[in-house]
């Protein structure tokens, strides 16, 4: 359909480096170094909008299986800080949400490009979720998830 990425299991995961709703750098390999987790990345459109904040909640009711199954939750948008920051108190989220205002991250992980919407093709944000593993490799890759029963199939996927 588009030219975008797709990661697949056994890929090296991009790393990077993107700022956290207080504005402090959270770099991949760092969060995969310093926790000896590995990571569930999951690229959603926009904070604030219905299915994303059902997303973010789902993980956030989750997020202690998650935990205790070895997995640290980031979520990526192209949103700035300051509205990460409003999306977290109002939702009261619990795990790192970042930013990527230059979609740079998201078209490296394959979650921007051309998508329907609608019937029309637009460019946009791919809702999708990633799990990186310790070792800086993707074990999974999930591409046009969608937001509604994700957390569920994903913790059902991963024996979770």
């Amino acid at each position: 359909m588009s030219d975008a990425i797709r990661l697949a299991p056994g890929d090296q995961a991009p790393d990077f480096t993107l700022d956290d709703a207080d504005g402090k750098p959270v770099t991949l390999s760092e969060v995969l170094a310093s926790t000896g987790q590995r990571v569930v990345l999951y690229f959603y459109p926009a904070a604030m909008t219905p299915g994303c904040t059902t997303q973010a909640c789902d993980f956030r009711d989750n997020l202690r299986e998650f935990g205790s199954a070895g997995l640290t939750v980031l979520g990526v948008s192209p949103d700035t800080t300051d509205k990460l920051a409003a999306f977290r108190d109002k939702e009261a989220l619990t795990f790192t949400l970042l930013g990527d205002p230059g979609k740079d991250t998201l078209r490296a992980y394959g979650a921007f490009g051309e998508k329907k919407n609608y019937g029309r093709v637009v460019q946009g944000v791919i809702r999708s979720t990633v799990v990186v593993g310790t070792d800086g490799k993707v074990e999974k890759a999930l591409y046009n998830v969608k937001a509604t029963g994700h957390v569920d199939r994903l913790k059902k996927e991963l024996g979770v």
